[in-house]
């Protein structure tokens, strides 16, 4: 279906010419037009699919073709789990509304909260932001949604992982009236959690699936090598990067100390490479991304939580250095190349330590794959020893395998030292009157107890009272 088939105000069909699109992705096809019905939506959709436009230009045709429920307070806002994500869509929607007479603001965590007051105080009819940071402003008064008529839920399933919903049901309490559309965009609706959310804040709500969750992504070629250790991996990748086949690499790796070396290593190798991971302040973290997407670097160095939320259209290649634990987290990881039709590679390093997460995975997708060698670079580890249950024990294994390793090893000789037929010793009743702290450990004080009467009571329990 195209663009031009869809009843749009001629603002939006203009700014949809002149970025020459055309044809309508499949979750743009099938949710638009129940949003310009005024329908409430679930949709599920995978990364890249093109669901921004999907909810800004149903958004945007009901502002410019109706008037305000009221003067005061926004009109629509968007939601976004990470600072990134939310500065992309809000940068779509400016173009999209630049030869309108509407106006925008952009709300997020980390930015002075002083001068976004007098952003709000200009009354933009769309917010674009975090949720926490919305909802201080709400407790501060700062904003009102009493007159709020769109509330648009992007990647709602990252937003209740980072532990937004809280946030996400008081913001809807704000603006809780009869005449409110809502749309919850998320990668999964087989969710406990994006169920139980979509149950409270929707109203019979249109139910779209693009695609399954786990499908594997028909524009993005998966590659898988098996490595015995660490040094193998390196070398492997040192490979990989060496290759002029693609334009930008983001390289996944499981700990932040890892993201820094391997930067610095492939930097002195000439490949230019930055490092991105969760310790850096806002500031650090918005050079680099800043100097990664403008091309100062070909390869990101990065961990899975320092990367939620980055959209860089020149990203053509995905290494996992270390598997993800998750193998959603997999899907989440390659989702970040191959977008908007654009082809690209995700190519995964396999040990010992990631065979688990990797079977997880292809029982996860119900497929089977065909390992990859590179000549030169050939391994002796194959899988089978795991699945026979025997340790595959490489050179220079990975610092936390081999400490993994020694731990269970001394954990099977305890047991092998215990005589056979021997009961466990009973742990000792606790105490009357601990209590333990709010993590679990050890008790750390004791529950105050009432003094008993001296009638109730002997001299020698007395005596043990006072101990």
């Amino acid at each position: 279906m195209r663009f031009d088939e869809l009843t749009l105000h001629k603002r939006l069909k203009e700014a949809l010419a002149h970025l020459d699109y055309q044809e309508m992705t499949d979750v743009q096809e099938q949710a638009i037009p129940h949003a310009l019905m005024g329908r409430d939506l679930a949709v599920a959709s995978k990364t890249g699919s093109g669901k921004t436009l999907a909810y800004l230009l149903p958004m945007l045709h009901r502002l410019l073709t109706s008037k305000a429920f009221l003067t005061r307070g926004p009109r629509a806002v968007v939601l976004a789990p990470t600072r990134e994500l939310a500065k992309q869509v809000y940068a779509q929607l400016r173009f999209l509304i630049s030869a309108t007479k509407l106006h925008a603001s952009l709300v997020l965590g980390g930015e002075n909260f002083n001068d976004q007051i007098k952003s709000l105080q200009k009354t933009p009819q769309i917010l674009v932001g975090t949720p926490g940071r919305i909802l201080n402003h709400l407790e501060a008064r700062s904003i009102r949604f009493d007159g709020l008529e769109m509330l648009v839920l992007d990647e709602a399933d990252r937003m209740l992982d980072l532990g937004f919903a809280d946030a996400l049901k008081a913001i809807h309490s704000a603006a809780n009236h009869r005449l409110r559309q809502t749309w919850l965009f998320s990668a999964t609706l087989n969710d406990n959690a994006v169920d139980m959310l979509s149950g409270y804040i929707l109203k019979a709500p249109q139910v779209i699936t693009v695609g399954e969750m786990h499908a594997i992504h028909a524009d993005i070629k998966e590659t898988f090598y098996l490595c015995d250790h660490l040094d193998h991996k390196e070398a492997l990748l040192g490979h990989i990067l060496s290759q002029p086949d693609f334009q930008q690499a983001i390289v996944f790796l499981a700990t932040r100390e890892d993201t820094q070396r391997l930067a610095d290593r492939f930097q002195a190798l000439n490949i230019s490479a930055l490092a991105l991971s969760g310790d850096l302040r806002q500031t650090q973290r918005n050079q680099v991304i800043d100097q990664f997407s403008r091309g100062h670097a070909k390869v990101l160095f990065t961990t899975d939580v320092a990367a939620r939320g980055l959209d860089l259209v020149n990203v053509s290649l995905v290494v996992n250095f270390d598997m993800p634990k998750l193998p959603e987290e997999y899907i989440h990881r390659i989702g970040r190349t191959g977008r908007a039709g654009n082809q690209g590679n995700a190519v995964s390093l396999i040990s010992s330590k990631d065979w688990r997460s990797f079977q997880n995975l292809l029982m996860l997708q119900r497929r089977e794959v065909t390992f990859s060698t590179i000549e030169g670079l050939e391994g002796k580890f194959t899988g089978n020893e795991i699945a026979e249950g025997k340790r595959f024990s490489g050179k220079d294994l990975h610092p936390l395998a081999a400490a993994k390793i020694a731990q269970q090893k001394k954990k099977f000789n305890k047991n092998a030292a215990a005589k056979p037929g021997t009961k466990k010793p009973v742990k000792p009743k606790k105490k009357e009157g601990w209590v333990k702290d709010i993590d679990g450990f050890e008790p750390i004080r004791r529950k105050k107890v009432a003094s008993p009467t001296a009638e109730t009571v002997s001299s020698n329990e007395q005596g043990k009272l006072e101990d």
